[in-house]
């Protein structure tokens, strides 16, 4: 859960609809050249560096297209019976945002998920001698 959390805090820090995001701050600087600006859009740019290389790494090309599809079809579902409507951008823009920082935290968190399943660890780091 506090994967997920961190996740929509980085997503929605980057861009969000409501005009209180980095994206929003950065179109709306008198100079694009400002240093609080920058800093922040190269610590946003760290966390987004972290997050989808582990997802990447841990989901994989397949297992990333599969979590899209869940979480796209959960959405298609949703407006299918009228839950939510196409006519709201807004609404829809928040939806893709939860699915993007529901994707990113499936996929950092997918190898605790699987060693609890089948109880086998993941490696990627080997010695080179």
């Amino acid at each position: 859960m506090i994967r997920w959390i961190l996740a929509l805090l980085l997503v929605f820090s980057t861009y969000n609809p409501s005009g209180y995001s980095w994206y929003h701050w950065l179109t709306e600087a008198e100079t694009k050249i400002d240093p609080l600006i920058a800093l922040a859009g190269v610590l946003l740019l760290i966390g987004w560096v972290i997050y989808v290389r582990a997802s990447a790494r841990s989901l994989g090309v397949i297992g990333a297209l599969l979590a899209l599809a869940f979480f796209g079809t959960l959405v298609w579902a949703l407006i299918h019976y009228q839950v939510i409507s196409l006519s709201n951008t807004t609404l829809l823009t928040y939806i893709v945002l939860v699915v993007i920082s529901a994707v990113m935290a499936t996929g950092l968190s997918w190898s605790h998920i699987r060693r609890r399943m089948s109880g086998q660890l993941d490696v990627d780091d080997r010695d080179e001698d």
